[in-house]
């Protein structure tokens, strides 16, 4: 049977979950906290044990925007100092949350932990 991969939080993704705490505090909400570790502790951790590649490959979305382009190109160049494979920076879709993750040499790194609504401008706060 093969070795399961490590997985290891990131300082980014410590904070991540710090502000979601704080988030969910100041909501009112803080119970939602528990539920989000509860789903990474029970589903999204030993499912990218099991399958470490089942995220979608992050850097094959289509790049719409100079902005987004560019820093694409960045992130392809930092990732190249890495790993040579490219698919390695994967996304994993939760309930409410977005993970970015990047599997290396039997290690999974999370990145990156964020809400759905914080993928957005948020044009309806403009324009209420």
């Amino acid at each position: 049977m093969a070795k399961k991969p490590i997985v290891r939080l990131t300082d980014n993704f410590q904070r991540n979950l710090a502000e979601i705490e704080k988030f969910l505090e100041a909501a009112d909400a803080i119970q939602g906290f528990g539920n989000v570790l509860d789903e990474l502790l029970e589903t999204v951790i030993p499912n990218l044990q099991q399958f470490p590649q089942m995220g979608r490959p992050f850097l094959r979305r289509t790049l719409n925007s100079v902005e987004s382009a560019t820093a694409g190109r960045g992130l392809q160049q930092q990732l190249a100092a890495l790993t040579a494979d490219s698919d390695s920076l994967r996304e994993y879709v939760m309930d409410n949350y977005l993970v970015l993750y990047v599997y290396i040499r039997d290690t999974i790194y999370l990145l990156s932990i964020k809400h759905h609504r914080q993928l957005s401008f948020g044009f309806d706060a403009q324009w209420g």
